[in-house]
């Protein structure tokens, strides 16, 4: 079975076709914004059209557009192909590939928030099993980032507002990439696709007065 990836939850815009656990064809460019102009030509790339059988999307968190972008994508194609869709984290994907590529046992994705924040969530890659979360995804100030790293490496946009606080934290910059989904475990590939954003929205609905 076909499965195509797509990913623009971050400055990242990127596809991949991926059969039975091997990737057939990528397309990765990082375009910060115009997100809704390049994804569908690099999908029309892909061989076939990238037409698959199923289709996995990026819910987030991350840019608001960049996610309501992909999930837009995904639903309209898996309705005009009758596929299947889904969804995985964008935190997720990245730490599959910082286990794949750097083999900490334990680590946080950071990625770059709204309003001065960072998202974050731990991550751990048992010897006896696959990789699980270990926090819950959160929102916070860099410097509470910080504190709560307690000594793990840190991955993602995020990074360098970490650094820029304390330039010895070990933290690296890394964006999504839908070709690393291949790494992902079954249980972080089956989330709802609809946005997760991260964080409450700042607009209130007003309270009618009694």
């Amino acid at each position: 079975m076909k499965t195509l990836v797509i990913d623009t939850a971050t400055a990242a815009c990127s596809v991949a076709l991926l059969e039975r656990g091997a990737l057939i064809a990528r397309a990765h460019e990082t375009v910060e914004r115009g997100h809704a102009e390049r994804l569908l030509p690099m999908i029309a790339e892909l061989p076939d059209g990238g037409r698959a059988a199923h289709i996995l999307v990026d819910v987030g968190p991350g840019s608001f557009t960049g996610i309501r972008v992909g999930i837009a994508a995904a639903r309209g194609l898996a309705f005009g192909w009758s596929t299947s869709v889904a969804g995985y984290s964008s935190l997720a994907l990245i730490a599959a590939a910082a286990f794949e590529d750097d083999v900490p046992s334990t680590l946080a994705v950071v990625l770059e928030g709204g309003h001065g924040e960072v998202f974050m969530q731990g991550f751990a890659a048992p010897s006896t099993g696959p990789m699980v979360a270990t926090d819950a995804l959160v929102s916070l100030l860099p410097a509470d980032a910080l504190v709560a790293l307690a000594g793990r490496p840190a991955y993602g946009s995020g990074a360098r507002w970490l650094t820029a606080i304390d330039p010895a934290v070990d933290a690296r910059e890394a964006l999504p990439d839908a070709a690393r989904a291949l790494l992902l475990p079954d249980a972080f590939v089956t989330l709802p696709p609809r946005p997760m954003y991260g964080r409450a929205p700042d607009a209130k609905i007003p309270v009618p007065r009694a």
